[in-house]
């Protein structure tokens, strides 16, 4: 009896904490398959439509597809953004593990400097991107700078040649929560690691090759996928500053997108390149996630 009563009790409270666990998840559940699911659901349909809000959608199979890869701005969007990402995701990666270095050491106001360099990445995008706008123009801070040294260059948002780098400089800029991560990884590092290569006689450089490097290759990977993913979502300055000008010098995929859905009204044909997108961030992704057996160190990994 004494057994039955325990089990009973037990077997109550355990159907009692599973109803409160899906009382509690239920907010996030509902969230999910109204906010995420859904839409993405409903996305797939309308690529095989033609929808454009105003009248119900007609179907029309692979269409927008087919058209998709026949339209020139598309080729010119993907061209853009991949040139804009092969250039940005290494140097924000590179200038985000310098500034991390830097702020890893023991200096003076550090909390300062900490606060100053992650702040950019927290302003609003539009905010950012008005000071850049005004950065690059004709006599922005950026061509004053360069004046010193005898160039002369007018507005960097009017070049077709300058506008993408300028672009690139504008989005490095923004590594605040990037070199955060890096930071973080940094201060894991086991002192001990340092002290032991400086009995050997290990100089700094050989130190963050055969030491930095290895214990922050998970840190750097977790970066490196997040940045292809921002650098292939790039939107706010293309739209806040150039518009995709001049001469669609800075027509990223997303703000391409954007013009498809909500300005000429394509929502089928926005739907469609949307899938697109998302199917190349995740075969680059994957590629990125199989390369990582090759040069990502966990520690207390085994390989065989």
């Amino acid at each position: 009896m004494s057994v039955r009563t325990t089990w009973f009790q037990g077997s109550r409270r355990a159907r009692s904490e599973a109803l409160w666990s899906y009382v509690l998840i239920s907010p996030w559940i509902l969230g999910f398959l109204i906010w995420i699911l859904y839409p993405m659901l409903a996305s797939v349909y309308y690529s095989m439509t033609k929808y454009s809000l105003l009248k119900p959608p007609t179907w029309i199979g692979g269409e927008n597809f087919s058209t998709l890869f026949r339209d020139p701005l598309f080729w010119q969007s993907l061209r853009v953004t991949v040139l804009f990402s092969v250039s940005y995701v290494p140097l924000a990666l590179a200038f985000a593990l310098l500034l991390a270095s830097l702020l890893n050491q023991q200096i003076r106001g550090l909390a300062f400097f900490r606060a100053a360099f992650y702040l950019p990445s927290v302003v609003s995008g539009v905010a950012i991107s008005m000071l850049w706008m005004w950065g690059f123009s004709n006599y922005g801070f950026v061509n004053g700078f360069l004046r010193l040294f005898g160039i002369k260059l007018t507005s960097w948002w009017t070049n077709e040649r300058l506008a993408l780098p300028a672009m690139v400089i504008y989005s490095v800029w923004l590594v605040g929560g990037t070199m955060i991560v890096f930071l973080a990884g940094l201060q894991a590092i086991p002192r001990h690691l340092y002290e032991a290569a400086e009995i050997d006689g290990a100089n700094s450089v050989k130190k963050f090759r055969y030491i930095t490097l290895p214990m922050l290759s998970a840190t750097m990977f977790f970066n490196l996928v997040m940045g292809l993913i921002a650098a292939f979502q790039t939107f706010t300055g293309g739209f806040v500053i150039t518009k995709g000008g001049p001469n669609y010098a800075t027509l990223f995929y997303n703000l391409y997108l954007y013009e498809n859905a909500f300005t000429k009204l394509k929502m089928g044909y926005a739907s469609a390149q949307a899938w697109v997108l998302f199917a190349i961030i995740l075969v680059l992704t994957l590629i990125v996630f199989r390369s990582s057996a090759v040069w990502v160190y966990y520690e207390g990994e085994v390989r065989k």
